[in-house]
């Protein structure tokens, strides 16, 4: 059996930091993509004005052109920029949660390209909390689309070696920013209607949202717009993801063994010393902060130790176990 531990890789010796970016600045110019880091997870990255650069971006990932991508801005101050108006509530969690793993859904800018939005008249922003990818966007000087640097529907990268073994050649340039803190993305709300919604939850809570706000938001996704994570297969690993009560983990893994899986399991905290008939074992942090950090790394690191079926419990749903449950749910979802 064997014991997984959480990736932790750091900046490293990649010599000239300031001049990588330069060169990165440079890629996007010419229309290429670059995978850059974020707080949340590494992001695929083109100039968002060009629709033949943002059209790559689709291609690289095998994602369909009907989902929308995300506009990453230098500042909130450029937001004005982007979108057709900037109503009071937008300004506000801007102002609130900017830098940070807040994205705003608005009313696209002319600037916008229907390529970045999947052809809505929506336009998904926001600006990245990691200083990497806000010293790319300023070398860079405008807006960067980036959706997750990974084939559309597996694990989101949360390192740069992600990156590269998923995708390779398809990127012309990887910018190495050392292991991702947040680990998930970041939550999408609708700030068009009057009343915001979460349409995914993410690195900022509902509980941080109605705080700022002073006022309950929306239900998730009441208003049906299109935003990156909704397919029901999504974050999936190679192994068949089964959730399961965690009162049932150590039963099912010892039935699954036996049925000849190779069986990797996400060990729940309250668990931690039962004993487990498994080929391989997470051992889920009691902080979901930490959980959220560890995820990606932990489904990839389960795949590359070859278990063809993963064993998770949903964590409860409150502050950012909804954004991990959310992930497990689509890790799990049925596949085409």
């Amino acid at each position: 059996m064997a014991n997984v531990t959480a990736q932790t890789g750091d900046l490293g010796d990649r010599g000239d930091l300031a001049g990588r970016i330069a060169q990165a600045a440079e890629v996007l110019r010419a229309g290429g993509l670059v995978a850059f880091p974020t707080e949340t997870v590494y992001g695929l990255g083109a100039n968002a004005e060009d629709p033949a650069a943002v059209g790559r971006i689709y291609q690289a990932k095998g994602r369909p052109p009907t989902h929308p991508l995300i506009v990453h801005l230098g500042s909130a101050e450029q937001l004005a920029d982007w979108v057709e108006e900037v109503p009071e509530t937008a300004r506000l969690l801007a102002e609130r949660f900017w830098p940070g793993p807040l994205t705003l859904v608005l009313r696209r800018a002319a600037r916008v390209p229907l390529e970045a939005t999947g052809g809505l008249e929506t336009v998904a922003v926001r600006v990245p909390d990691h200083p990497v990818a806000l010293a790319l966007l300023e070398a860079f000087g405008g807006g960067v689309t980036a959706p997750s640097a990974n084939r559309f529907g597996s694990v989101s990268p949360t390192t740069a070696e992600h990156v590269r073994t998923e995708l390779g050649d398809a990127v012309d340039f990887v910018l190495d920013g050392g292991s991702c803190q947040v680990g998930v993305e970041s939550t999408i709300v609708d700030v068009t209607g009057e009343t915001p919604s979460i349409l995914r939850p993410g690195g900022v809570t509902r509980e941080d949202l109605e705080e700022a706000l002073g006022y309950p938001i929306g239900e998730d996704g009441a208003n049906h717009i299109r935003v990156p994570g909704q397919h029901p297969s999504h974050y999936a690993p190679r192994a068949k993801v089964v959730l399961v009560e965690p009162e049932r983990i150590v039963a099912e893994a010892a039935a699954a063994q036996e049925q000849g899986h190779q069986v990797g399991v996400f060990l729940p905290p309250d668990y931690a010393e039962a004993p487990v008939k498994a080929y391989a074992v997470v051992e889920v942090p009691e902080s979901m902060d930490a959980y959220a950090r560890e995820l990606y790394g932990f489904l990839r690191e389960l795949d590359q130790l070859g278990c063809d079926l993963i064993l998770a419990s949903l964590p409860p749903e409150r502050g950012l176990g909804v954004a991990i449950a959310n992930r497990l749910r689509r890790a799990a979802g049925p596949r085409s």
